[in-house]
């Protein structure tokens, strides 16, 4: 009764991107031991449980449930303890042999949660949704970036990088942006995608679903009780394409599958959490680690849009690697690859100084959020007094900074606050740490 463990074809729901929900044990894709070890433990946990509840915990349909407690019940490993009115009210419990199966098994592998997906299933679901698939135009970009500040030129690059999926490289001076419209590449991405609890490899459990990467989007698709005819698959959550930001901290280890000894299961690195969405590298140059290791890192994964990771086994396995990657960085790109990492860099953007103008409609907006009166004699004075004097550019995070400033000592003071001449060189010494 074991599963194959080759590829299939997935069923899918109405929508024809979100995977159904299995009718049998063998359209789960999962080895029936392993589900009889996933049901024993949870059983062993939680005591006594509904056929209603077990579905409900493990995601499964009662049409699959229901024959594995039946193969259970044939190998003395669960009982039924007492019987309801209908199939979901009867109560099931685990045997003295059970809990003692159950025992060995959690020894092994604490996770009892959620029923995994497959590798096959899970690599021609990526597929399926994957991020490449997007068509941007430039009208989604104007639409998407209508509230923002930016260079044309920068925003068709940035546009046209996200359509074709490729890597890019956004680079220029520390408070030129670059963040920021990193971040906010999240609006050029389209459609929800189907994301596991987790996956199963030769075995092992790889918890994927992450609520601080993956936002759950409430489609209705949970039924109310048994049901047996629920067309999503519940393995599966419903999310928005997701978006992981990674800076300082990244090291090599953390781009590795994590194996927690304490609950016998991986977790999956931050790259696999932000399949069919973005991978953002942020403030490269700042880790641990040189520069050129981490990108070498990703010049297989970014050729053949695979990855290879590996269990503590020493199994090796190749899943999906379908992520826009975007780094970010102060440094040049010749100071942190070579020439044959950056003909794979699919697009590399200069994100430098503003103009007068655009400075000035990012003042005038920073000065409305803040409630500070905008004064253009003021403004002009900021230009040749002090930016032209002291040699500053006109970056994007300025106006933001100094006038924080302003409002910081006006609330303080107790007072309302205005683009003075004293406010004004109050903000900028204090700021720019000068004399």
């Amino acid at each position: 009764m074991n599963a194959p463990t080759s590829a299939r074809i997935v069923p899918m729901d109405d929508s024809g991107t979100f995977p159904r929900a299995p009718r049998t044990l063998d359209e789960t894709g999962l080895p029936l031991l392993f589900l009889v070890e996933l049901a024993t433990k949870l059983l062993f946990l939680r005591g006594q449980m509904r056929l209603t509840e077990i579905s409900h915990h493990l995601h499964l349909p009662a049409s699959v449930l229901e024959a594995l407690l039946a193969f259970m019940r044939t190998e003395r490993v669960c009982e039924v303890v007492r019987r309801g009115e209908t199939d979901g009210d009867i109560l099931f419990g685990l045997t003295d042999a059970g809990r003692a199966r159950a025992s060995e098994f959690l020894a092994r592998c604490k996770y009892a949660g959620p029923a995994p997906v497959s590798l096959a299933d899970y690599t021609e679901q990526t597929d399926r949704q994957s991020v490449t698939k997007m068509r941007i135009t430039r009208e989604d970009v104007n639409d998407a970036f209508r509230d923002l500040i930016i260079n044309p030129e920068v925003r068709d690059q940035l546009g046209a990088a996200m359509g074709s999926g490729r890597a890019m490289f956004l680079y220029g001076p520390a408070g030129a942006g670059k963040t920021y419209l990193a971040e906010r590449l999240s609006l050029l991405l389209e459609g929800n995608v189907a994301v596991p609890h987790a996956i199963m490899v030769d075995g092992e459990i790889i918890q994927v679903f992450d609520p601080l990467i993956h936002t759950p989007v409430d489609d209705g698709q949970r039924p109310a009780g048994l049901d047996n005819l629920q067309r999503a698959d519940l393995r599966w959550v419903r999310c928005q394409r997701p978006v992981a930001i990674t800076g300082g901290e990244l090291t090599m280890r953390m781009l590795d599958l994590h194996y927690d000894m304490s609950t016998g299961y991986y977790q999956a690195p931050p790259h696999v959490k932000a399949n069919n969405g973005i991978f953002v590298v942020d403030d490269l140059g700042r880790q641990l680690v040189k520069p050129e290791q981490l990108m070498n890192r990703w010049i297989v994964p970014m050729d053949r849009r695979h990855d290879y990771l590996a269990l503590h086994s020493g199994t090796k396995f190749s899943l999906p690697f379908d992520v826009v990657l975007v780094f970010s960085t102060n440094l040049m790109p010749s100071e942190v690859a070579d020439p044959a990492f950056l003909r794979r860099l699919g697009y590399k953007i200069h994100i430098g100084p503003m103009n007068e103008d655009e400075y000035r409609n990012i003042f005038t907006r920073v000065c409305e959020e803040r409630g500070v009166p905008y004064d253009e004699t003021a403004f002009r004075t900021l230009l040749d007094d002090y930016h032209k004097v002291h040699k500053k550019p006109l970056l994007a995070c300025f106006p933001r900074d100094i006038i924080g400033q302003i409002a910081d000592l006006a609330r303080y003071r107790g007072e309302p606050a205005r683009l003075t001449p004293d406010a004004l060189h109050w903000a900028w010494h204090n700021y720019f740490a000068s004399r």
